[in-house]
């Protein structure tokens, strides 16, 4: 072994080493949660297209197009954004991904129709969104070992569930303040310049200790798919469809929660649902990573998917703001919950040396739901004045849902790793 090589692994195994190290990965897991954190502010958007239509006299569905743009341009980055990161490592592609939705946002601030805002928001803003996506949270996970990985993607993801905790009454004191134009320009300022700063922290850990976070569990094997390995398999295409269908029941509720609120509560205050739902969607991230964890993560997404479904067909009796509340709440903790479950059972079905890729492959059923989501909540509403239809529809692709995470479950020729049961944050 080379000298340099082996001082580097002794400095690594001393004491002093894995202080540092423990201190590194929790500096580049929580830069990763304050990326996503800032990242978030497209689930704010409910508010900004309340804005277009009161203000500019766009159409639900119209107000909606930048939207299902943003999310479904999102959703495709992640195929190269987690090629890049795999090849240059997290930091260069987080800091083209912080420029690009700065630059998007701002320019959303000179668009006067739907058309330029799917250019400005949906193309630029979610191209941007992609790439800071990507970077984060395989990066964090290559700093924890196995046992550990469903609660790490949920400690980072639940930053883009908590943003619009803060970024929703923001972006209504700026709506209120400035007009949706000015809104668009200083909310375009907060990312570049949150994200681009954060990201200077963001780095994959040394090769010998990447290696140990790769190591499986005893009694368990996991093989590194590329990405065409993991596409000719079954066990991809079930999870993919499972991520669709359950992501577009919260992209429903998500991009209508305000009109929702003034349709079957009169309610004016909808930023409020928002928040709440933010607030839950980030506990769920983090619940939903620990309870897969102990369970298993098809187990995880059965017992999710079921709730959910529950949940959104008793939003058609949810007509008050207290019932709302709790509706929202309980939406926000499953929906949040499967952005931890499905880069975990990535990375256990297909391994860890090429997640960034893979789970961007992955991701993509997320797009296809941005579109399909949003779209079913805005015609039904623009046609029938009502969500009612679209709940039902929701809670139907849910039940599938929940049924292909069984079928994964029975056909897997190897098993997940069986973690041991750590206390949630017992994670050092």
């Amino acid at each position: 072994m080379p000298v340099k090589r082996l001082r580097e692994t002794e400095q690594g195994d001393s004491p002093v080493g894995r202080s540092g190290f423990i201190a590194d990965r929790w500096k580049v897991t929580l830069a990763a949660l304050g990326i996503n954190l800032l990242l978030g502010m497209l689930y704010s958007w409910s508010l900004i297209q309340r804005a277009l239509v009161s203000d500019l006299g766009w159409t639900n569905t119209g107000a909606s197009l930048p939207y299902i743009i943003c999310i479904a341009v999102f959703s495709l980055v992640m195929i190269i954004a987690g090629k890049a990161q795999d090849i240059y490592g997290p930091r260069p592609v987080s800091l083209f991904g912080g420029i690009l939705l700065g630059i998007g946002l701002i320019a959303s601030s000179a668009a006067r129709n739907p058309a330029m805002m799917m250019v400005t928001f949906g193309v630029i803003g979610g191209a941007g969104i992609g790439f800071g996506f990507a970077a984060g949270t395989p990066c964090a996970m290559k700093w924890f070992g196995p046992e550990r990985k469903g609660i790490i993607a949920g400690v980072v993801v639940s930053g883009v569930g908590l943003s619009p905790v803060f970024i929703a009454p923001l972006t209504a004191a700026l709506l209120n303040a400035y007009g949706i134009q000015n809104t668009f320009l200083y909310l375009g300022l907060l990312a570049l310049s949150g994200i681009v700063l954060l990201s200077l922290v963001l780095r994959n850990p040394p090769d010998h200790h990447s290696s140990a976070s790769r190591e499986t569990l005893p009694g368990s094997a996991i093989t590194d798919y590329t990405w065409r390995e993991m596409t000719r398999s079954g066990t991809f295409f079930l999870l993919w469809t499972s991520f669709l269908l359950s992501a577009s029941a919260g992209l429903m509720l998500i991009g209508h929660l305000a009109s929702i609120a003034a349709i079957q509560a009169n309610w004016q205050a909808g930023f409020i649902l928002v928040v709440t739902l933010s607030m839950f969607n980030a506990v769920g991230r983090i619940a939903g990573g620990y309870l897969s964890d102990l369970l298993g993560r098809t187990n995880a997404l059965f017992i999710v998917f079921i709730i959910q479904a529950v949940n959104m067909f008793m939003f058609v009796w949810y007509q008050g703001i207290p019932s709302l509340m709790a509706g929202s709440a309980l939406a926000g903790l499953a929906y949040g919950a499967i952005f931890a479950l499905f880069p975990a059972a990535t990375a256990d079905y297909f391994g860890l040396r090429n997640l960034g890729v893979n789970y961007g492959i992955v991701f993509t059923g997320f797009g296809v739901a941005g579109i399909a989501g949003p779209l079913i909540g805005g015609l039904v509403v623009d046609f029938t004045g009502s969500y009612t239809i679209s709940y039902i529809i929701s809670s139907v692709m849910l039940i599938a849902a929940a049924i292909l995470a069984r079928i994964i479950h029975m056909r897997s020729h190897t098993r997940p790793p069986q973690h041991s049961r750590r206390p949630p944050f017992g994670i050092l």
